[in-house]
């Protein structure tokens, strides 16, 4: 596959996929029996090459979690750079859902490890399309991963308003006259190169469980791609996931992770798996649905 910007993924993928993301969260009781059976401690990797195997050409995005691949040590971290390799051959785009954020130097390592290519003295072995990173520490902690992204291309989504029951402890408490989520949101925005009508590769975490705040944060960010985790799992209302949209083809992303993978009966054969995930997926992707087409006067 062609070196691609997130942006030029983004846009391409939605309008032939639709803004559905699979979310790859290998966690062992969610995972059916047959592949411990088969795999043993190599389980994660026989999962995870599954998945991607089942839904490849019919959604254009998978957001990987990391925690649960380092959880599982050597075996785990093998098993994501395989997978995100993949899914970049295939032509997914590859959103590495990590959280990180630190200061100065240490940020720059952490972008060097997801979002620098090895022609340029990144590891390759984690090299995502986009990152999630978390901007609690400040402005600052934020530069090296903006530096690094613009200069290969990537995509970013900072915290804003999270899907977590606790997140409003801090995220809806105010900062002089103003939430904190809106000040993030600023942020952000502050953030967004190129042309004024272009889509910004700097975006936003925001839950589809907070549809109130998502329509207000939109606002402040008329630019960036929204990633709205919160559905399936979370109890968030797909009914209400429309408010957090733009005017831009490709400003909203959605990720269903266990309301797409997780079984009850984790004695259920393969062949039935991967159909379940299938029709989970088709069902999601009508859920969500919108037409585009209808946009385009407003992308200019």
């Amino acid at each position: 596959m062609e070196n691609r910007t997130w942006v030029e993924i983004v846009q391409a993928n939605v309008q032939r996929f639709g803004d559905l993301v699979v979310g790859i969260d290998p966690s062992l009781p969610d995972v059916p029996h047959a592949f411990v059976r088969d795999g043993g401690a190599n389980w994660i990797a026989n999962y995870v090459d599954f998945i991607l195997d089942t839904v490849e050409g019919h959604v254009g995005f998978v957001k990987f979690q990391s925690a649960y691949f380092e959880a599982r040590g050597l075996i785990g971290l093998n098993a994501l750079s395989v997978a995100m390799h993949r899914a970049k051959a295939a032509g997914m785009g590859v959103i590495l859902d990590a959280k990180r954020g630190d200061i100065g130097a240490t940020a720059t390592a952490y972008a060097q490890a997801y979002l620098a290519p090895a022609s340029a003295g990144g590891s390759g072995d984690f090299e995502a399309d986009c990152l999630t990173i978390n901007p609690l520490m400040g402005p600052d902690t934020l530069a090296p991963f903006v530096d690094c992204a613009g200069q290969f291309g990537k995509g970013l989504f900072v915290l804003c308003r999270t899907s977590n029951p606790g997140a409003g402890w801090i995220q809806d408490k105010m900062a002089g006259n103003r939430l904190i989520s809106d000040h993030v949101a600023d942020l952000i925005a502050a953030l967004a190169i190129g042309e004024q009508h272009s889509l910004s590769p700097f975006g936003a975490v925001i839950g589809a469980t907070v549809p109130q705040e998502g329509r207000r944060l939109r606002q402040l960010l008329p630019r960036s791609i929204i990633l709205a985790p919160g559905l399936g799992a979370q109890g968030g209302d797909v009914t209400a996931i429309h408010s957090l949209r733009g005017s831009r083809i490709g400003d909203l992303l959605v990720p269903v992770s266990r309301g797409l993978t997780r079984v009850d009966d984790r004695d259920v054969p393969l062949d039935v798996y991967r159909s379940t995930i299938l029709e989970r997926v088709g069902q999601f992707r009508t859920a969500i649905a919108y037409d585009y087409n209808e946009t385009q006067a407003a992308v200019g």
